[in-house]
């Protein structure tokens, strides 16, 4: 069955940086259009990033030029790097397919803050 497992959250301050991974197990990710999403408390889940199987990627406005999704098709395995974090980033964060499985893995929580 399908595992995704994100890794790679934690607490910084604002202005730092972090990098996000995704362990994949039964889903090959580069057979699939893949994004990242997240969820910031009270909020509904939203996509930010995405990447093709050709490797083209997208991103929403409010992480575009600060974050690069990227994808090792040897370790299937997606990241997402994070630079010049602001407090609004401050979510969890999931990998998972565009459109979205009903599966979610459990995410990894990000803290923006000082």
């Amino acid at each position: 069955q399908v595992q995704l497992v994100e890794s790679g959250g934690g607490l910084v301050q604002p202005g730092g940086s972090l990098r996000l991974s995704c362990a994949a197990s039964g889903i090959t990710l580069s057979g699939n259009l893949m994004g990242w999403y997240r969820q910031a408390p009270g909020k509904e889940r939203e996509l930010v990033a995405r990447i093709t199987t050709d490797r083209r990627t997208w991103y929403a406005d409010s992480v575009k030029g600060r974050f690069t999704i990227s994808r090792d098709n040897a370790k299937n395995t997606a990241y997402l790097q994070m630079n010049s974090l602001k407090p609004e980033g401050t979510a969890r964060y999931y990998c998972n397919r565009v459109p979205a499985m009903n599966y979610w893995g459990p995410g990894t929580l990000v803290t923006v803050s000082s």
